[in-house]
């Protein structure tokens, strides 16, 4: 997937790209039936809300075929690399559940804050790139964006270690308010399928899911391999220090897997 030149200049101003229906419903439902499985796996990389649902599973693309593959879609990686201009290794790779009725915040943040901060990563060169598992709704705790604030560089945060089960570091309510009086606050929303890339400057967050639909979402965390992290502080399967360029695959290598999965249901 190549990004045309309007493309590249609403990223430049605003700090993200929306796509929807990037990805077919069957691709996605098979993704969604992987994230099922995966969730109901007892195994560290799966972190849960304190109500026991799980909140986040990461480096799947290490243990399930599906998200190997989807680690290095080129609808993903390809214009991940045309902005930043070269190739790109995965730092992070989770699926975030919203689940029906217990699905917690994600406060707002900057991922480069955190990646920064943690990692030692040396400069904001690298993104995120989000793919839907579900139809994500304005009711469903759907991402919140305030367009622009990738232009702020790194804002001052502090490390919150008890509001949910995940530690991040976290803006104050002054610095978001007056961040969104300048940019605004929208919530990109879409079918199963859609891709959403955003700046790992970009300020962002999450409401909580009291509504009776789940919410899925797999982000891939990429960096340009020359910027890689200096410090490894963090496990191996929350920060990787596995460096390798990403070769993408072809356009159609779900189409096995989806065969299959429909051959399955028959």
């Amino acid at each position: 997937m190549k990004l045309s030149a309007e493309d590249l200049k609403k990223f430049d101003e605003e700090g993200y790209l929306f796509f929807p229906g990037k990805f077919t419903p069957q691709e996605a439902a098979l993704m969604k039936q992987e994230a099922d499985k995966i969730y109901a796996m007892d195994r560290k990389e799966v972190w849960r809300e304190k109500s026991g649902v799980a909140r986040t599973a990461f480096a799947a693309h290490t243990y399930n075929e599906t998200f190997r593959r989807l680690g290095a879609h080129p609808r993903l990686v390809e214009p991940v690399q045309q902005l930043l201009d070269g190739s790109v290794y995965m730092h992070q790779f989770k699926i975030n559940a919203k689940a029906a009725f217990d699905g917690d915040v994600w406060q707002w943040h900057q991922d480069y804050g955190t990646w920064a901060r943690d990692d030692e990563m040396p400069e904001p060169r690298a993104m995120n790139i989000a793919v839907f598992l579900d139809d994500v709704t304005a009711a469903n705790g759907p991402l919140l964006f305030i367009p622009g604030s990738h232009k702020q560089g790194v804002v001052e945060a502090g490390h919150d270690l008890e509001t949910t089960s995940y530690p991040l570091w976290t803006l104050d309510r002054e610095t978001v308010s007056a961040l969104a009086e300048k940019g605004g606050c929208v919530a990109p929303t879409g079918p199963a399928g859609s891709v959403l890339l955003f700046s790992s400057l970009l300020v962002h967050a999450s409401p909580p899911n009291i509504s009776p639909l789940g919410r899925t979402i797999v982000y891939l965390s990429l960096c340009h391999v020359d910027n890689h992290i200096r410090a490894f502080k963090r496990d191996e399967w929350i920060a990787h220090r596995d460096f390798t360029p990403i070769s993408a695959l072809e356009d159609d290598c779900f189409d096995e897997l989806v065969a299959g999965q429909l051959q399955a249901a028959e």
